[in-house]
C-alpha cells in the first residue's frame, strides 16, 4: 500500500511514442472471403477495441439515423447517475408519436426503467421522458447530447431530437453512429441491456412489473449478437446498430437506410471476421523508475503480457504508447509491485492498459547508526590540527 501511496503522490511522466508496424503476426482465424454486396446507403464496421474502419460505403455521409438516436440518449442517462431512485414522468414530455414503452401520465419510474424502455421497444415517450429527467428540458437535453458526441469525435453529427423522430437538421454519418456505439458499450448497464431479448423492469401509478421485448431480432438469429439498436423513420429507412463478438474480437457494423439490414449485417460479420490476423505489439525495452531510500537506486519494470490486437486487411493499427511512471518511488519495494501502466491509443482513443511491475525486490536501506557523543569527542581530540 505505501508503494501506492507514492505512485498516486508522484508526479507521473508519460512517454508517447508512435509504433511502428512492428510485431508478431499469431493466426487468421478464418479464410478471407468476398466483400458482400448490401443494400444499405451507407454503412461502416469498425473494431470495438482499436476503432479501425474494416469496410465502408458512404461512411462519412451525414443522414438521418432515426431510433439508433436512443443511443446517445440512453447514455447520458446512465452517466447521470442516481438509476434507481423513483420520479414522476413528466406528463408534457411522454406526449409523442411513434413507439412507446407504455408511459401514461401520473407513472413513476425510474431512470433505468427509462433505459431499458429507450433500448427494447424502442419508446418515444421514455426518450423524451429520460431527456427532461436528466437535464430539465429537451433543448437543454440535446446541448448535452452535441456536448457528448463532439467529444466522442463525431464530427458529422447534430442531434435535434432525443428519440429519433425526424427533426430540422437531425443526422449522423454511419462511422460517427460506430464510434457512438463503441464508447456506449464501454458503459456496463448499456452493453448489459442492449443485449437482452426481454428485460423486466416496473413501472405505473402505482409501479408493478412489465416485460419489454427487444426490436433488434439479430439477438435471435445469431448468438454472437450483443446489441445494439435498431430504428425507422420514413426519412432515415431501416437504421441498424449492431455489435458481435466471435474468438474475443468485438465488431460494429451500421447501416443506414437499408431494406434487408438483418442480413447485410450478418454478411459483413461474415466478412469482417475473416479478415482478422492476431498481431503482437512488441513490448518497450529496458524500462526503470528511480528509487529513494534502497539498497539500489533504480528499478527494473515490465509488463507481463504483450498487447494483442487485429491487423485487418493486413493491416496493423496505429498505435501511441504511453509509459506512465512516479518520478521515483520510497522503498522497500517488493517483486510484482504494480508501478505504473503502459496505455496505448488509436486514433487519439484509449484502447488498452497494461499494469507495469517491479523486475525485483528493493529492501528499505538501514541509515548508518549517528557515532555517540565521545566518539565525536574522541575523533575531534586525535584530528590532526
Amino acid at each position: 500500500m505505501r508503494h501506492l501511496f507514492c505512485l498516486r503522490q508522484a508526479a507521473l511522466l508519460v512517454g508517447m511514442v508512435l509504433l511502428l508496424p512492428y510485431g508478431i503476426p499469431l493466426q487468421s482465424y478464418a479464410e478471407p472471403i468476398a466483400k458482400p454486396a448490401i443494400s444499405a446507403k451507407a454503412a461502416v464496421l469498425i473494431d470495438a477495441q482499436t476503432g479501425q474502419q474494416i469496410y465502408g460505403l458512404n461512411e462519412s455521409e451525414k443522414r438521418p439515423m432515426a431510433s439508433t438516436t436512443k443511443i446517445m440518449t440512453t447514455l447520458l442517462t446512465l452517466e447521470s447517475g442516481n438509476l434507481d431512485d423513483p420520479f414522476q414522468v413528466d406528463s408534457d414530455a411522454i406526449h409523442v408519436e411513434g413507439s412507446s414503452m407504455g408511459l401514461q401520465e401520473g407513472d413513476i419510474v425510474t431512470k433505468r426503467a427509462l433505459c431499458i424502455g429507450m433500448l427494447l421497444p424502442s419508446g418515444n415517450d421514455a426518450a423524451n421522458a429520460a431527456a427532461v429527467a436528466v437535464a430539465g428540458s429537451l433543448p437543454a437535453f440535446l446541448e448535452q447530447m452535441n456536448a457528448r458526441a463532439a467529444e466522442i469525435g463525431m464530427t458529422r453529427t447534430h442531434f435535434a431530437s432525443p428519440s429519433g423522430l425526424d427533426a430540422d437538421g437531425h443526422g449522423a454519418s454511419a462511422y460517427d453512429m460506430a464510434l457512438l456505439a463503441r464508447t456506449a458499450l464501454q458503459n456496463p448497464d448499456f452493453a448489459a441491456i442492449c443485449a437482452e431479448e426481454s428485460m423486466q423492469t416496473c413501472f405505473g401509478n402505482p409501479p408493478y412489473p412489465r416485460t419489454l421485448y427487444n426490436s433488434n431480432k439479430l439477438l435471435s438469429m445469431n448468438d454472437s449478437i450483443i446489441g445494439v439498436k435498431t430504428g425507422f423513420t420514413d426519412a432515415a429507412g431501416r437504421c441498424l446498430v449492431s455489435a458481435c463478438t466471435r474468438n474475443g474480437i468485438t465488431l460494429i457494423c451500421v447501416t443506414l437506410f437499408d431494406r434487408n439490414d438483418w442480413n447485410d449485417h450478418l454478411a459483413l460479420y461474415d466478412y469482417g471476421f475473416s479478415l482478422a490476423d492476431a498481431y503482437t505489439v512488441s513490448l518497450p525495452q529496458d524500462l526503470t523508475v528511480p528509487v529513494e531510500g534502497g539498497t539500489e537506486t533504480v528499478l527494473p519494470v515490465y509488463a507481463k503480457e504483450p498487447l494483442t490486437v487485429q491487423a485487418w486487411n493486413g493491416k496493423p493499427p496505429e498505435l501511441t504508447e504511453h509509459i506512465l511512471l512516479p518520478t521515483f518511488l520510497l522503498a522497500p519495494i517488493a517483486k510484482g509491485d504494480a508501478v505504473g501502466e503502459l496505455v496505448y491509443r488509436c486514433n487519439n482513443r484509449e484502447v488498452a492498459r497494461l499494469p507495469l511491475y517491479a523486475a525485483d525486490a528493493i529492501p528499505y536501506a538501514e541509515p548508518e547508526p549517528k557515532p555517540k557523543w565521545w566518539e565525536r569527542l574522541c575523533f575531534w581530540r586525535n584530528a590532526p590540527s
